[in-house]
């Protein structure tokens, strides 16, 4: 059940960025693009995003579970560190770089499987990185 509600999850969230075309790096790096031609419609993504999510979390947090029963996934350190600057640091930069986040990148693998596989290789490759002690 777990896995069933998690993959139904994923395939909204990613038919979501399809429709909204924010699988293309271009649309993303017009939204960075502020002082030149500024694409706005990302942040009305990003607050429907909002609007749906914000209710749900809210149930959630009353519940003091997910509405699958699961824990809420809250962080045990909460404290903002170098490793965490630094880590944010560098995903802003990637996404910069190259107007892919980790959620799109893995739609575009089946898109544009060469930008997007050296994207997901350095995405995982951070992700080996920070598991490092």
């Amino acid at each position: 059940m777990r896995g069933a509600a998690a993959l139904l999850a994923g395939l909204l969230f990613g038919i979501g960025l399809a429709i909204s075309g924010m699988t293309s790096p271009d649309k993303v790096i017009g939204f960075l693009d502020i002082t030149g031609a500024w694409d706005p419609s990302l942040a009305f993504v990003m607050g429907a995003g909002l609007l749906v999510a914000a209710p749900l979390f809210l149930i959630a947090r009353r519940r003091g579970a997910a509405l699958s029963g699961d824990a809420l996934g809250e962080p045990a350190e909460q404290t903002i560190d170098a490793k965490l600057i630094g880590g944010s640091a560098l995903f802003g930069l990637g996404w910069g770089v190259s107007g892919l986040c980790p959620g799109p990148a893995l739609i575009d693998l089946f898109i544009q499987p060469v930008q997007a596989g050296a994207f997901c290789a350095a995405m995982i490759a951070g992700l080996l990185i920070s598991r490092r002690d």
